[in-house]
């Protein structure tokens, strides 16, 4: 028997078996503020629930396995029939089932629905985030078939629905369905005025066509119905494209591939060609966009949630890691540099998650005033926190040095999945441009938007000086397509300082104030001033186990 060589010590224990929920400080207070305190109880039980099971290894080895085992398309059965499905492992099922059956479809008819479902999201997908692709689709279908009062009253209860009903069968024969889209093509991408699908409207006047083209990227092609624009003879209009006809037999759907992807392993996203396919009108023709808009503005406020998520997992397992590994004399958690750089990491955190909440709030309020804030606040939440989530994750894994790098960690699952939510419905420039497109057309965006940062007026002399500077920048429209970027970073980073000036601890509002908007910061984290009181700020973010 060979002698032992060494014995295993200072490795951190793995961050499991604790309250995904409970132990973000800054979730539960952004839960408490926003929910009607009718709804609280109920909210507090559902989410506590969700953040356990979240937090266990039974989820967390779901999603290892949902990722190590891709999803298999099957283009044809045994016999040479075309069937077009797609195969999942056991535990993707098990994940999009939990998720489900939670109410994370549901937010529509929940009271304070929105706030509990975004909170929800931000929780269980810090499990796994692949299968939140189909949870989104579902949940951001429901204003867009709302055009449609007829349809609206057909399929909204079966995607509310918290029964997860996996099989390929006519929607109307299950007690929940799920929903995916499919905009963009291989000519035009997000230009989806270029689109060359064609619809053309069958004998009668009951709203039915058949299509004829391709999508370039379907998102979720496993569902029971689809959102799609097309060509009608009225111009670019939305559809909806069952899966499965009422009658049984399958709607021609021809899944070509699934798409080899950096991250989101296991999510299908694929390439579909319409030959013939039946289809329902949503709303009128020519105003595909004008529909189909209101799932984009739902499923953008996803990924500013499903960023934020991917954000707190990484700032927790960093600061957990850092608080366990001792190194020249002391945990790493004490170490003026390293406090530096997770206090860095956790502002970026708090200030993801607390804007997300916010917008989550806007939906429930569902006031004139609220839908002209967010027309502008999302695409701005949109653009800048999904672009802070690469580099916060990538950070975050070096603070476990080699040990972050290897799989096993879960570390790099995380950072494969950052870039998409600031790709996935609309690049940086399309969100930018659209903030643009808001400022020049809706006068009424600019003025909720300025009355919601004007709240903190007098509180920081940081955040006052940069909404002055901003509104400085808003009255200068020479040349601002070329630095719409630069303008909508700054409405995102005033925002994020008026909420958190408003809402966080005075150790964070002063450290996001001094380094985002007064300007004492380096290129990098772990540069915030020296003064600052950091060691609360990193505490905050620990996940107690």
């Amino acid at each position: 028997m060979a002698a032992d060589t060494h014995t295993v010590t200072n490795q951190a224990p793995p961050l499991v078996g604790y309250d995904v929920y409970s132990s973000d400080r800054v979730l539960t207070e952004a839960v408490e503020r926003h929910v009607a305190p009718e709804d609280l109880d109920a909210a507090r039980v559902e989410l506590t629930g969700l953040g356990r099971t979240s937090g266990s290894a039974q989820a967390q080895e779901w999603g290892s396995q949902a990722n190590e085992n891709p999803p298999k398309l099957r283009t044809h059965d045994r016999y040479g029939n075309r069937i077009d499905e797609v195969e999942f492992h056991p535990a993707w099922h098990r994940l999009l089932g939990h998720a489900v059956t939670s109410g994370l479809t549901d937010a529509w008819s929940t009271p304070s629905g929105h706030v509990r479902r975004a909170a929800g999201f931000l929780v269980w997908t810090q499990a796994e985030a692949g299968h939140a692709c189909p949870l989104s689709m579902t949940h951001a279908a429901v204003p867009a078939l709302r055009a449609d009062p007829a349809l609206a009253a057909e399929w909204e209860p079966r995607l509310t629905s918290r029964v997860y009903a996996r099989e390929l069968l006519p929607p109307a024969a299950k007690a929940g369905n799920l929903f995916g889209m499919g905009m963009t093509e291989k000519q035009g991408g997000s230009d989806v005025r270029t689109n060359t699908t064609a619809a053309r409207p069958l004998d009668g006047d009951g709203g039915e066509y058949v299509l004829t083209g391709h999508k370039w990227f379907c998102s979720a092609p496993m569902s029971d119905g689809f959102l799609v624009l097309a060509q009608a003879p009225g111009g670019l209009t939305c559809f909806l494209v069952p899966r499965v006809l009422a009658d049984g037999t399958r709607n021609v759907f021809r899944i070509q591939r699934l798409k080899d992807k950096l991250g989101n392993r296991s999510n299908a996203s694929g390439e579909v060609e319409f030959d013939g396919t039946w289809a329902r009108r949503v709303g009128d023709e020519g105003r595909g966009v004008r529909t189909i808009i209101e799932m984009v503005a739902a499923t953008r406020l996803d990924c500013v949630i499903g960023s934020a998520a991917l954000i707190r997992q990484s700032v927790a397992q960093a600061v957990h890691h850092t608080a366990y590994r001792s190194a020249f004399g002391g945990p790493l958690i004490d170490k003026p540099l390293m406090r530096n750089v997770l206090a860095d990491l956790a502002l970026e955190s708090e200030a993801a998650t607390v804007l997300g909440l916010r917008l989550a709030a806007g939906y429930d309020s569902d006031t004139e005033d609220e839908r002209a804030f967010l027309r502008l606040a999302v695409p701005t939440a949109k653009y800048w926190v999904t672009k802070r989530c690469t580099p916060t994750v990538a950070e975050a894994l070096e603070c476990l040095g080699g040990n972050g790098y290897v799989e096993e960690s879960g570390l790099p699952r995380l950072l494969r999945e950052t870039p998409l939510n600031s790709i996935w419905e609309g690049s940086g420039n399309v969100q930018a441009l659209d903030v643009l497109r808001a400022l020049q057309r809706e006068p009424r965006a600019l003025n909720a938007f300025l009355q919601e940062v004007g709240l903190a007026r007098g509180a920081d002399h940081r955040l006052d000086r940069a909404i002055k500077d901003l509104l400085t920048e808003l009255a200068d429209l020479s040349g601002i397509e070329a630095r719409a970027r630069r303008l909508v970073e700054r409405m995102a980073l005033v925002l994020q300082g008026s909420l958190l000036v408003r809402w966080a601890p005075p150790e964070v509002a002063d450290a996001f104030c001094a380094s985002r908007l007064g300007g004492d910061w380096g290129a990098a984290f772990g540069t915030l001033p020296h003064t600052l009181a950091l060691e609360p700020i990193v505490e905050r973010a620990r996940a107690v186990v």
